[in-house]
């Protein structure tokens, strides 16, 4: 099973494996334990051209859209989530908040060294009290000449720790709601910008997730990203892309799982035969190829309608929640097959079940995904959903 692409994109696929499976796989384990970001594997990601796959080639990328780099995360997140999830902050969140808002001096002094990897990028827009109510942060800026000065502290930020450039969301009138949200590109040299600890966490342990803070933080007026007030839309805009990024990444873990199982379904002798002649192991095998064909279509449906510029709030929300269950339940079933081995950490599965878990928390928990498909599907009707 794989989803038929142009040949540009195939050959695009072809080269990503060959990079996961040169460069990514082979310290994928190593990297977990010592909870180590793999920046020399990453350099080489951004002079293969990784790091630019769905931005325009003025700015030194592919031109290859969302659904390129559904392909692209498709292949990284088969041998490390990690790596996958530290690619996914720095280019769907960070550069492609620049790239959808930013001016074209913004572009050049962000985008351009973001995509090349001369720059490693990150997306603030959770805190302790605002995570699944995104609406209502409390970090603040407030306008001082030239500048704005933010003050407030965000959490749960990839990349946080070492990132070079950040995409800030900060309340710029709090009487407004979410239209009194900004965006504001931030650089971790700018004065009262501060980085806290890095999260000891269950599993993605080779992507820092880290606190950071803003204490009377001045960043120039000519790094607010888009119109003021127009914060909050952009961070939804970016979001529903990088869910659909994201049921990518679930795509190939379940990919990844599902090969190991069915390899040694037909290996693993009990009672003089493979345990690949059992219904129970075939049902189960047969299950999780029908749970990954539907995963397929619709990561590929929803990335062709975000590159054809259609609106895909509803879609994103449905591969979102779709996929990351689908992949938790593949995974546990992996691990069934596999029995004792697949509790060892010998083999990849106990990473790759770690790694997952957050998957159905990130990006939008799946309980505000289930929200979200319901107020899209209302609208239809004409009867409006609000939370606040």
């Amino acid at each position: 099973m794989e989803y038929d692409l142009p040949e540009d994109l195939r050959l695009l696929r072809q080269t990503v494996r060959d990079f996961a499976n040169k460069e990514i796989a082979p310290i994928a384990r190593e990297i977990d334990e010592e909870e180590r970001v793999p920046f020399e594997m990453l350099r080489k990601a951004a002079d293969l051209g990784l790091l630019g796959v769905p931005f325009p080639e003025e700015y030194g990328g592919s031109e290859a859209g969302i659904t390129g780099y559904c392909v692209l995360l498709e292949e990284v997140n088969r041998k490390c989530a990690s790596t996958g999830t530290i690619i996914g902050a720095h280019t769907q969140l960070c550069s492609m908040s620049i790239h959808l808002a930013g001016t074209p001096d913004q572009k050049e002094r962000y985008l351009r060294p973001l995509i090349e990897g001369r720059m490693w990028g990150a997306w603030a827009l959770t805190e302790p009290n605002a995570g699944s109510d995104a609406a209502h942060i409390r970090t603040t800026a407030v306008r001082d000449g030239d500048s704005w000065v933010l003050n407030g502290g965000k959490m749960w930020i990839t990349n946080g720790s070492f990132a070079d450039v950040i995409v800030v969301f900060a309340n710029t009138d709090p009487s407004l709601g979410p239209r009194g949200i900004t965006a504001f590109i931030v650089e971790k040299g700018f004065p009262g910008f501060k980085v806290g600890k890095v999260e000891p966490k269950m599993g993605l342990r080779a992507s820092h997730t880290a606190s950071i803070f803003f204490e009377d933080c001045r960043v120039p007026a000519a790094n607010v990203l888009g119109e003021v007030g127009r914060g909050y839309a952009l961070a939804l805009q970016t979001l529903d892309i990088g869910r659909c990024g994201l049921g990518a990444a679930c795509l190939g873990a379940a990919k990844e799982a599902y090969e190991l199982s069915l390899k040694y379904a037909v290996e693993r002798q009990q009672f003089g035969r493979p345990i690949a002649d059992f219904q129970a192991i075939q049902f189960k095998l047969a299950d999780m190829a029908v749970k990954i064909y539907t995963m397929e279509q619709i990561v590929y449906d929803c990335a062709k309608k975000v590159d054809r510029g259609e609106t895909a709030r509803l879609e994103s929300s449905i591969v979102k929640l779709y996929c990351t269950d689908a992949l938790a339940w593949i995974l546990d079933e992996a691990i069934q097959i596999h029995g004792g081995m697949g509790f060892s950490r010998e083999l990849p599965l106990e990473r790759m079940y770690r790694d997952a878990r957050v998957f159905r928390i990130y990006e939008g928990t799946n309980e505000i995904q289930r929200y979200v498909i319901a107020s899209e599907l209302l609208k239809t009707v004409g009867h409006k959903v609000r939370l606040y």
